[in-house]
């Protein structure tokens, strides 16, 4: 039977997404607050922004569960396959 590839994350690039992410998020937060604007434009903006986080997540949490699904389904069928072969006698004559 033959393992997948495993792609591995180091703790570098994760270090490096999430400091990526509170930096954006960080930096529209202080523009909204800055922002020479009424205060309901302003919470409009943030609603908005808070909108786009949260379904941010959702998809990358779609995402990661459709790969971790099909890579499930293919070990399935791999190992359906691998049984299939090692059961299978090319030799065996029927009588």
């Amino acid at each position: 039977m033959t393992k997948p590839f495993q792609p591995t994350q180091t703790t570098a690039f994760y270090v490096q997404a999430v400091l990526s992410f509170a930096v954006s998020l960080a930096s529209v937060v202080v523009a909204l607050v800055y922002l020479p604007v009424e205060g309901w434009i302003r919470a409009f903006l943030g609603l908005g922004l808070l909108y786009v986080v949260t379904s941010t997540v959702t998809l990358c949490k779609v995402v990661r569960d459709r790969q971790e699904l099909s890579e499930v389904s293919n070990r399935v069928d791999q190992a359906r396959l691998d049984k299939l072969l090692a059961e299978h006698d090319p030799f065996k004559v029927d009588a």
